[in-house]
């Protein structure tokens, strides 16, 4: 039997439970540990627990680091510095920041002869693959991305970084007026600003000032200044009963036409009751591709547009063709 693809993950928030649930769904995968910055102890992990200050004595014991943090302070420090060490995935999601983080990830990585695939999960990541795809074969057209509405880990993320803030979570909700529009096929001029809203749900510590954090949010480059924003602050009793769970969705719609002028819509649609568990299984199916890749002494950071679709199953090239093609 081949041997199981080593699975190492680092963060046990809800991504690092939802890859620690996914693993038991590849066949292919094991889980070795999960290192925290936390005390192990009170980490509920099924896998062993490790200060991740330990991480070096797992060297040789990992084949695929598992990156679970967020995008906004995590993983920018911690994937270049593991990335020197490990092969990694992870899901880093500030998409005007993602050139400077490939790069600073393909130089560590390069530096330890290893493989890291930066931004998966489904936007960036499935959202990309079908941008890139319907672009390719409707050069003539335009191409919109609707998100929601659900509730966004890396905005929510961001938000509780904000000093002040005790708990948040944020939610983003397409426009229907521009939805509609955009199947149609009247191919509008959108900006980021008329095509979704975000709402907020803050919790404030004690003491904190609003106003500032409201402010603080709403100015955020990149995650909240381009959309209109609407911050709510609620009790931690409210926020406790009405925003534990983590639906999300989008369309990713491109609209144009044929030499001959007739038209052409692709639409690519999801529809999640849990945005971390699905997420989660889109990390896991990368860690193949980063083996593939290792095996084939690859090194550097790739994003998943770099990686072929066969590479992501734990079928054979033979098996894919004769079952799907």
């Amino acid at each position: 039997m081949t041997q199981k693809i080593r699975i190492g993950l680092v963060g046990y928030g809800n991504i690092g439970r939802g890859v620690e649930l996914a693993i038991n769904q590849f066949p292919d995968m094991e889980g070795v540990a999960v290192f925290t910055r936390r005390n192990p102890a009170e980490v509920k992990s099924m896998l062993p627990a490790v200060k991740i200050e330990n991480i070096l004595e797992y060297k040789n014991a990992i084949d695929v680091l598992i990156l679970c943090g967020g995008s906004a302070t995590d993983l920018p420090e911690q994937g270049p510095e593991l990335a020197k060490y490990f092969s990694t995935i992870d899901s880093y999601d500030n998409h005007g920041k993602i050139p400077a983080y490939f790069a600073d990830m393909d130089t560590a990585a390069k530096s330890g002869q290893n493989v890291s695939i930066i931004s998966v999960g489904w936007d960036p990541g499935l959202f990309s693959i079908n941008r890139a795809l319907f672009e390719a074969v409707l050069p003539v057209g335009q191409t919109y991305t609707f998100w929601g509405k659900g509730l966004s880990q890396g905005h929510s993320d961001a938000i509780r970084r904000v000093t002040g803030v005790k708990k948040g979570v944020q939610y983003t909700l397409p426009l229907d007026k521009a939805l509609e529009e955009v199947r149609k096929g009247l191919n509008p001029e959108l900006s980021t600003r008329e095509k979704h809203m975000r709402i907020c749900y803050v919790v404030s510590e004690d003491g904190a000032n609003q106003t500032e954090i409201e402010q603080t949010i709403k100015s955020m480059p990149n995650y909240f200044e381009p959309y209109e924003t609407v911050v709510h602050f609620i009790d931690e009793e409210q926020f406790e009963s009405d925003h534990q769970q983590m639906p999300h969705g989008g369309f990713v719609i491109r609209t144009g036409e044929s030499e001959t002028g007739s038209k052409q819509k692709a639409e690519f649609q999801l529809e999640l009751e849990s945005n971390p568990e699905f997420t989660s299984s889109i990390l896991v199916a990368y860690a193949r591709a980063a083996v593939k890749f290792k095996n084939e002494v690859k090194t550097g950071a790739f994003s998943v547009l770099d990686v072929p679709m066969a590479y992501l199953s734990d079928k054979s090239s033979e098996q894919l063709r004769k079952e799907l093609l």
